[in-house]
């Protein structure tokens, strides 16, 4: 008689996200998201808002990220692949280079819905920690009342 073997199911992979809903269009959104400039600090050198363009992103001498924009559906989603990363903080300096900064924007009743994801940013990743801070002030604070009410934050004070 043939024995049966049981084979563990995959654990999901956690990569790192955020989510929130505001008073305004999934257009309002987009327009706000890809206005990069608006909500995430740091030097920001070339065009973020149309498919295909490539722009760098740099904070002082702690990062440095090169992302193309993949993925363009307008009131719907955005998706940045990260060409080139350099983290000063960590050990593995290119954690970010080869993930891909993912916003899907949908309707939620009478509100709009954001769901960020940065896939390949995982907690087994070293910066996940930091890295979900500062995503988390990004995304829920800067880039959410940059849709809000037409005002980002996108320098963080210095302490």
């Amino acid at each position: 008689m043939p024995s049966t073997i049981e084979l563990e199911a995959p654990t999901a992979v956690e990569n790192l996200t955020h989510t929130f809903t505001v008073d305004r269009t999934p257009e309002e959104a987009f327009a706000a998201i890809n206005n990069v400039r608006g909500w995430w600090s740091g030097e920001i050198e070339g065009s973020t808002d149309k498919l295909g363009d490539i722009f760098t992103y740099r904070y002082k001498d702690v990062h440095y990220s090169k992302q193309e924009i993949t993925e363009l559906i307008p009131g719907k989603r955005v998706v940045w692949h990260v060409l080139d990363g350099y983290l000063s903080f960590v050990e593995d300096k290119t954690e970010w280079t080869g993930t891909d900064i993912i916003f899907d924007i949908s309707r939620k009743g009478d509100k709009t819905e954001v769901h960020f994801t940065h896939l390949g940013l995982v907690p087994e990743v070293e910066c996940f920690s930091a890295c979900n801070s500062a995503w988390g002030f990004y995304i829920t604070g800067s880039l959410r009342n940059l849709i809000a009410t037409g005002k980002g934050e996108p320098n963080k004070k210095e302490q």
